[in-house]
């Protein structure tokens, strides 16, 4: 196993250096200094893959081409990067300068070869500060952008053997970041597919970060006056009661000349407090008179609050599954015993939580809520 493992080490590396002998060239031929898409020679001559390991770019060894630009479009694996006037375009990577001219369809381009393998196209720029046959550094101007009679942008791209590849398999555009992933790239036929081998964990954040931004800004009611939740479709394991084995104290509904805007559930202190469906964590803090307090939006258009906790265990942002631990039982703010309050919401207004769970099963009801945006709702 570990010759085998060695022989591939050896092997790669050796296609590595065979690649950055192949991409530190300073002379191209008439065609490629001609040619956008023109295959790259010796990129595939000893084996039909190759992979570049992008997590162990430095800081100086990656540059966004216009590091105050921002990304309007990407069509036909073309990024179209937008900025103001006089901006300098800058090289991704460090590499060899293959074409610096005037094109019919591109304006003045510029066509970089790196030694990854891989090369990148700016076009539309208004002046080329770089001649073929220059070795560019990573961030170093190559060019003053251009653009369109109405717009100033560079139009970018990145090739793989003369065929462009989607630029955010390599970049995440709007963050200007370049992915710290491993991709191999494959030989097939007159193409090449890319497969990425090894994620960055940043895109399943920022993917988890958008879904929490799209559960908090989501409108239930999508435009309409009322929306329906069907109790019975879901189903065991995605609900959980929030406080298991608890007893009711005090209810939901007028308390003297107080309203008390949730129910007041028991047990013991410290005792686990449970998200009741998954959500995102939309507050969690000292609130007046609740204490420490969570509060938890769900995709379904329910929120549901969660206080008096002695601790809270999740922060805001926090994506958090139906019968996790978000907290612990507490008497924190206004109480006398420790306990949890719990409410449900929609839209700003308060429900007896008694139309989700029956308190003394501990379950969920299987009715059909529907509910109104001024605060009314029927129960099927």
């Amino acid at each position: 196993m570990q010759i085998i493992m060695k022989l591939s080490t050896l092997f790669w590396a050796f296609l590595y250096v065979s690649l950055f002998s192949a991409c530190a060239q300073t002379s191209f031929t008439p065609l490629e200094q001609q040619k956008i898409a023109i295959e790259t020679p010796g990129l595939f001559e000893r084996a039909d893959a190759f992979t570049v390991d992008f997590s162990i770019y430095g800081d100086k060894e990656y540059c966004f081409p216009l590091p105050v630009g921002k990304v309007v479009s990407i069509n036909d694996n073309t990024m179209d990067i937008e900025t103001t006037k006089g901006d300098a375009v800058k090289a991704m990577f460090s590499g060899v300068v293959r074409m610096s001219r005037e094109h019919p369809q591109f304006g003045y381009i510029i066509v970089i070869r790196h030694a990854n393998g891989l090369e990148t196209v700016y076009g539309l720029n208004r002046e080329n500060r770089v001649k073929v046959g220059q070795n560019v550094k990573a961030g170093q101007t190559i060019a003053i952008v251009g653009g369109t009679e109405d717009r100033t942008l560079c139009r970018f791209s990145i090739m793989v053997n003369g065929g462009r590849i989607n630029p955010e398999t390599i970049i995440a555009s709007k963050a200007h970041r370049l992915l710290k992933q491993k991709i191999l790239f494959e030989k097939k036929g007159f193409s090449v597919k890319l497969s990425v081998i090894e994620h960055d964990p940043w895109v399943d954040e920022q993917l988890k970060a958008d879904e929490a931004k799209a559960v908090v800004n989501s409108d239930p009611f999508g435009g309409a006056n009322k929306f329906t939740l069907d109790l019975s479709a879901i189903q065991a394991g995605q609900w959980y009661y929030p406080l298991p084995g608890a007893k009711v104290i005090s209810p939901y509904g007028t308390r003297g000349s107080h309203r008390h805007s949730g129910v007041d559930i028991k047990t013991k202190p410290n005792d686990n407090i449970l998200a009741v469906f998954d959500g995102i964590v939309t507050m969690s803090q000292p609130f007046s008179g609740y204490g420490n307090c969570i509060i938890l939006r769900h995709a379904n258009g329910l929120e549901t609050l969660y206080s008096h906790n002695s601790k809270n265990l999740v922060k805001v942002g926090d994506h958090v599954k139906a019968g996790q631990v978000i907290a612990l039982t507490g008497r924190t703010g206004r109480a006398s015993t420790e306990h949890l309050h719990f409410e449900v919401r929609v839209n700003g207004h308060h429900y007896d939580p008694q139309i989700l769970f029956d308190h003394s099963t501990r379950t969920l009801k299987s009715h059909r809520l529907t509910f109104t945006k001024n605060g009314g709702i029927s129960i099927k």
